[in-house]
């Protein structure tokens, strides 16, 4: 459990009364986005109270009557899930800025410049958002915004995701190193060890970390290996 002094209240209306539990803002947020995440470690106290800031417990009555149950686990899950949870602005404004840096990384990793076929530089994303007014609710998944932004930024920036497809031949003698490298770091459609020991693929990756696949390449094979573009999806 996390201390006091870290907690915020989390708090759920229902049935005319009010339910709240103390809370660790970050782990609060992941459980939100269905993270798993141990609940004991999320919390600061197992106990609802009706007001937390008074150390007031809420009776055994009122929460069959709102949730059913008097199980902590259970009720502490739909508070922080359907409930409000109250940040200090400090904390908003730490999370949203995490969240934020988070967006724009997955955004600049994904997607290209249609126009020109290359990724935009995260600056760019970022001066673009900014532009657009683009708001970031720090208890949302990412995966869960990007769409959104994306959206607002269609009219500032050509945009659109895509992936790249490779053909690349890793020489025998750095082969058996590079493979699983490559092979977690990338989706492999095709594979195929040769007589002579090297190891050839055709694999896939987001477009806009083509230049770390031709790093990563260059730093496996110590600038023998070879790659191929073989298209765009």
């Amino acid at each position: 459990m996390i201390s006091l002094e870290q907690a915020v209240v989390a708090r759920l209306e229902s049935h005319g009364e009010r339910f709240e539990i103390l809370v660790d803002p970050d782990k609060a947020a992941l459980i939100r986005q269905g993270e798993n995440v141990n609940l004991e470690d999320a919390v600061a106290a197992l106990f609802v109270f009706e007001n937390a800031s008074k150390t007031d417990k809420a009776s055994d009555e009122s929460l069959k009557k709102a949730f059913e149950t008097t199980d902590f686990a259970t009720i502490a899950e739909k508070i922080i899930k359907k409930g409000e949870i109250h940040l200090t602005s400090e904390q908003r404004k730490e999370m949203i800025e995490k969240k934020r840096s988070q967006v724009i990384t997955f955004i600049s990793r994904n997607s290209i410049n249609p126009q020109t076929k290359l990724p935009h530089p995260p600056k760019r994303i970022e001066m673009a958002m900014e532009e657009a007014r683009v708001s970031i609710d720090p208890f949302k998944h990412v995966d869960e915004q990007v769409k959104d932004v994306i959206k607002a930024l269609r009219p500032i920036l050509p945009i659109k995701f895509a992936e790249m497809r490779f053909a690349v031949r890793i020489p025998a003698n750095y082969a058996p190193k590079a493979y699983g490298e490559i092979a977690s770091s990338t989706t492999l459609e095709k594979e195929e060890w040769q007589r002579d020991g090297s190891w050839i693929c055709v694999c896939r990756i987001p477009a806009g970390i083509q230049e770390e696949f031709y790093d990563m390449i260059n730093r496996l094979s110590k600038g023998d290996g070879e790659v191929k573009i073989l298209g765009q999806d």
